[in-house]
């Protein structure tokens, strides 16, 4: 096999992942651009993976002995780069993303995978001094004195395969704007474009469990996964208080791990949620170090739909009566595997 470099990476870009057009046309809103934009966004590209992120390293690196490596055709310098990466449209760039997830599913990369969901979070980037645009979210110090800004998004990922996790959008916000209400618009977004059997499942934290998000994700044929905290004081005491001292529904193992799980399906929904009743997951995850790791998580998905034990018989029927575009005869894997990233995001929260 021969090694990685630059210029076999880029190559594969062009031809197997089909980013060709994309390359030469990013969406460059310069109007008289002197240096050519696919020069600009590969050096970026490239930049990346050799963690080189800031404009001033990968200047450094243009204008190095490297940048015939990189495949990268001519110098240029950071502010050139500032100038091309402000003025570049978004919409090329997501629409490039999701082309490799869609064309990444017809090519089995997906297949061991029994359930496929798009995971939602928040996320701050670009911390500076001063507010630079509408989009600055003050940062307060421990005297309520402004201290510097930053940059809030919301972030959709593709989980659900162990060994992949892929973020494809962001969604900007403002301070007069909301986590919640950008995620919500980054999923209707991220549906559209993907398709509306691309997912099976969204996968969030507590903070989405509201009914305009959950009312949302019906309506994209969606199961919606969310962590249940003590935001829902009803419905997470009644979990603990039915949960808590009861032998759990399954034990089993991923790697080293012992999970202790426990699933119920008949808790009472609130007023303003219009399901039939509210399924609430409960695992304990024991690790070999000694740490434990627990959560409540509830779900609109059916024990009669998705299977929690292994051994049961795979789903056939997915939300709004759309049939199962498969059905394997593979060993169901645990309802607890099908989000690992959130796994992760119960242990840290």
């Amino acid at each position: 096999m021969k090694a990685a470099t630059p210029r076999r990476l880029k190559a594969f870009v062009c031809s197997r992942l089909r980013l060709s057009a994309y390359l030469s046309a990013p969406g460059d809103g310069r109007p008289q651009g002197q240096i050519p934009a696919r020069v600009l966004l590969w050096a970026q590209l490239a930049g990346l993976l050799l963690r080189e992120t800031s404009f001033h390293a990968i200047e450094a690196l243009v204008r190095s002995r490297a940048r015939a490596a990189l495949g990268v055709g001519r110098r240029f310098g950071d502010d050139a780069l500032a100038y091309f990466t402000e003025r570049l449209a978004p919409a090329p760039t997501r629409l490039a993303l999701v082309s490799i997830l869609r064309h990444s599913k017809r090519n089995k990369a997906f297949d061991t995978a029994r359930f496929l969901g798009l995971a939602l979070d928040g996320t701050g980037v670009a911390r500076c001094r001063q507010q630079r645009c509408r989009l600055c979210h003050p940062v307060q110090d421990s005297q309520q004195q402004i201290s510097s800004y930053v940059h809030h998004f919301s972030l959709i990922s593709v989980v659900g395969h162990e060994e992949l996790t892929l973020p494809f959008d962001v969604e900007p916000y403002g301070p007069k704007d909301s986590e919640a209400a950008a995620s919500r618009r980054l999923l209707e977004r991220a549906v559209q474009h993907l398709g509306p059997r691309f997912a099976d499942y969204v996968v969030a934290d507590g903070l989405y469990a509201t009914a305009p998000f959950l009312h949302l994700a019906g309506e994209l044929g969606l199961y919606a996964i969310v962590r249940l905290k003590a935001n829902l004081p009803t419905l997470y005491q009644q979990a603990q208080t039915r949960l808590l001292d009861t032998p759990p529904t399954q034990v089993f193992s991923i790697g080293r791990d012992r999970i202790e799980a426990w699933d119920a399906d008949d808790f009472d929904p609130w007023d303003s949620l219009p399901w039939p009743t509210v399924r609430v997951l409960r695992y304990r995850q024991h690790r070999p170090d000694g740490t434990v790791c627990e959560a409540y998580w509830r779900s609109s998905a059916s024990c009669a739909s998705v299977w929690l034990a292994p051994s049961r018989p795979i789903p056939v029927n997915r939300p709004h009566g759309r049939s199962s575009p498969r059905v394997s005869r593979r060993r169901p894997k645990p309802i607890v595997t099908l989000f690992p990233d959130s796994r992760d995001l119960a242990a840290q929260k």
